[in-house]
């Protein structure tokens, strides 16, 4: 079986990924590159993955590791937390973990409210039908990541189309290499830019951090950049599709905005947005579902798949905004778990919260069926979303 296995449009995974869950719950896939894998599909294999990281490693060096970017990393590159292992990885997300607290994100969210409502503002004030993705979705999380990090508002577009040409895996090697060698440029000017003039915001900070050099200031920036707006703003698209294709949960959200915080999760579980997987190589050896591994062997573990497992979420296939969702892996778990993810649920929630008080009425301008999904990236998404009220 090839992989990544080929969507459909809407919101459910692939019908394959029933069928091994149920049959072959460590099934071998072959990978863009001619490797082979090990697709790992139950939620409680996915999660012993995650969870072990001393057995699975994040590090594209350890032999077996999947490539499934047009691109193949050789190596994690200085300061890419994402793709590396304690004691690295430790040192990478101590200095950020203060930056993402709870205490932090509550100071945050007037901001969020506020540059969320002046988005609303003008997408209410704008031509209708409006796209709800480049009027609403994406800029909402942007300028916020903008409002942190300390990058321009006015360079949005710029980092925009560069991340998102990153994540394209249907461009060729030399296309995603080329985007991200501007955006690494682009942000090691502004690195070097707050050495010498240092601001309140979190570069500067970085910066100040001991040890820690500009090349790996610039990885753990484009990390956070490109991941604090381009997830956030495809979950928020993709979360009003699925309200709208089911109506009675926006008037159920419309009718009672308290809802919200809970609807977020089982959207979350329920679109989970990161729909190609997490990749691990094995270092050593383990087993996973009762089949074992050894060195050099490569396993995706699939957070779609887990998070529509009728073991752990009965009916799973069904949108329920009233289930307990929390224990969802949208966002990973174990030590890797998406350093930002109480970022993102704050927008989610100040964002969903903002349409359905302040566009009750807001309604799709095509048919379900005319909207466009874009799964040509790990993080999937729409191309726009058409809306009128």
């Amino acid at each position: 079986m090839d992989y990544p296995i080929a969507r459909r449009p809407g919101f459910d995974p692939p019908a394959e990924f029933a069928a091994l869950r149920a049959e072959a719950p460590m099934c071998p896939v072959s990978l863009r590159h001619g490797q082979r894998a090990h697709l790992v599909t139950r939620y409680d294999d996915v999660r012993a993955v995650l969870r072990d990281h001393g057995r699975f490693s994040s590090d594209p060096s350890t032999p077996g590791f999947p490539q499934l970017r047009p691109v193949v990393d050789r190596e994690a590159a200085p300061g890419s937390f994402l793709v590396t292992d304690p004691p690295e990885h430790t040192r990478y997300r101590r200095m950020l973990t203060g930056e993402f607290t709870v205490r932090r994100m509550a100071a945050l969210r007037p901001e969020v409210e506020r540059i969320t409502a002046e988005r609303l503002a003008a997408l209410r004030s704008g031509p209708r039908p409006a796209d709800l993705v480049t009027a609403f979705a994406l800029p909402v999380p942007s300028d916020v990541i903008c409002l942190l990090l300390g990058v321009p508002v006015s360079d949005q577009e710029f980092f925009s189309t560069r991340s998102r040409a990153h994540l394209d895996r249907s461009l060729s090697a030399e296309r995603v290499r080329s985007a991200l060698e501007e955006l690494h440029g682009y942000l090691a000017d502004l690195v070097r830019a707050r050495r010498a003039d240092p601001r309140d915001d979190l570069i500067s900070r970085l910066v100040r951090e001991p040890g820690l050099s500009d090349e790996e200031a610039v990885g753990m920036t484009v990390l956070l950049l490109v991941g604090g707006h381009e997830t956030t703003a495809n979950s928020i698209a993709l979360s009003v599709l699925a309200l709208q294709r089911e109506r009675a949960w926006w008037d159920a959200l419309v009718a009672d905005p308290g809802l919200v915080e809970n609807a977020v999760e089982e959207l979350l579980r329920y679109l989970s947005p990161v729909h190609h997987g997490v990749v691990r190589a094995v270092a050593g050896e383990a087993a996973v579902g009762g089949t074992a591994l050894g060195a050099g062997d490569g396993v995706i573990a699939s957070l779609f798949a887990a998070n529509r497992d009728p073991a752990a979420f009965p009916d799973p296939d069904r949108l329920d905004l009233r289930r307990n969702a929390r224990a969802h892996l949208a966002f990973g778990s174990g030590v890797h778990q998406c350093v930002g993810h109480l970022l993102a649920r704050l927008e989610m929630r100040v964002a969903l919260r903002a349409l359905v008080t302040g566009l009750p009425d807001l309604r799709l301008a095509v048919p379900f069926e005319d909207v466009e999904f874009r799964f040509d990236a790990p993080i999937y998404g729409l191309r726009s979303l058409p809306v009128t009220w």
